[in-house]
């Protein structure tokens, strides 16, 4: 079903969060856990959780944007927005990934597919440590923002059968979710490549342009893998985005509508490349697939 398009006023996205101490009594909040191990570099994620409530407790990833790395990103980004799903009762974590701003020898030392194998991981530990954190493993959901929204598609729509688990970390577990919020992310690289203002962020993500390493291009296309099994995906998308054009949202509907996958979007008028995290929108559908569908 598509939701009506609705005005919104932008929530800073790199906002930083303030000293623990200022934490609301009833979260917790657990900084810089080790989660998995992507190649060379320890993966890094911060937790915070409900202190009331009996649980087990719905979970949500979020993953931040910046081109991948390629011009910035940090999972810091992100602190405010777990801080916020757990006062509504969720176990919420911001996570690392590998950034195509590290270079080796000139180039891009961390091409994809290492980003999506180090965010599988964060999924499955969530699921390895499920009684520790008093998390439903049946309750996963996954929410990102411009390369990030590009990863958490990728999650959702990808299965152990598509060859993109990886080897980041906590082998054995599922890395499902079952609901995807997605910002203003890719859904066909090709395309995004010669549509977007930024091509070289492509590029270093992909290891070419899409004549040097046409491979690379469907393989991390989320459109490639759209089917009927798919979970729940909420899209959020601005109509003047030059830098994630909307008809990436518009190829995601169509396929999504012609198999059958659960797919929601939302366009907001007169808003570029933004953020989305506090819309109210997100909760609603959130809690619709990761709450009220245990009531």
């Amino acid at each position: 079903m598509k939701l009506k398009p609705i005005l919104y006023v932008l929530f800073p996205l790199c906002v930083m969060l303030q000293p623990i101490s200022t934490y609301s009594e009833d979260i917790n909040v657990e900084n810089s856990i080790i989660f998995g191990r992507g190649g060379d570099v320890d993966l890094m994620l911060d937790l915070a959780r409900p202190n009331q409530g009996n649980g087990p407790f719905p979970a949500l990833i979020y993953i931040f944007g910046g081109g991948w790395g390629y011009y910035s990103g940090d999972r810091r980004q992100c602190l405010p927005w777990i801080q916020s799903a757990a006062e509504r009762g969720y176990v919420a974590a911001t996570i690392d990934y590998r950034l195509t701003s590290v270079k080796e020898k000139g180039k891009t030392k961390y091409i994809f597919p290492a980003q999506i194998y180090d965010v599988k991981a964060a999924v499955r530990w969530m699921r390895a440590n499920a009684s520790r954190y008093n998390i439903d493993p049946k309750r996963i959901g996954v929410v990102g923002y411009s390369s990030g929204a590009h990863l958490a598609l990728l999650l959702g729509l990808t299965s152990p059968r598509d060859g993109l688990e990886g080897d980041s970390g906590n082998a054995g577990y599922s890395s499902g979710v079952q609901a995807v919020v997605a910002m203003a992310g890719m859904v066909e690289a090709v395309s995004f490549y010669e549509q977007t203002n930024v091509p070289a962020r492509v590029a270093a993500l992909l290891g070419g342009d899409p004549k040097e390493v046409p491979d690379q291009y469907v393989k991390a296309s989320p459109l490639t893998y759209v089917s009927i099994d798919d979970p729940p995906v909420l899209f959020i998308q601005g109509d003047i985005d030059t830098s994630c054009p909307p008809s990436q949202a518009d190829l995601l509907a169509k396929k999504a509508v012609a198999v059958g996958t659960p797919f929601s979007l939302v366009v907001k008028k007169g808003v570029g490349h933004d953020s989305f995290y506090g819309d109210p929108l997100l909760w609603t559908f959130l809690d619709k697939y990761l709450v009220k569908v245990v009531e």
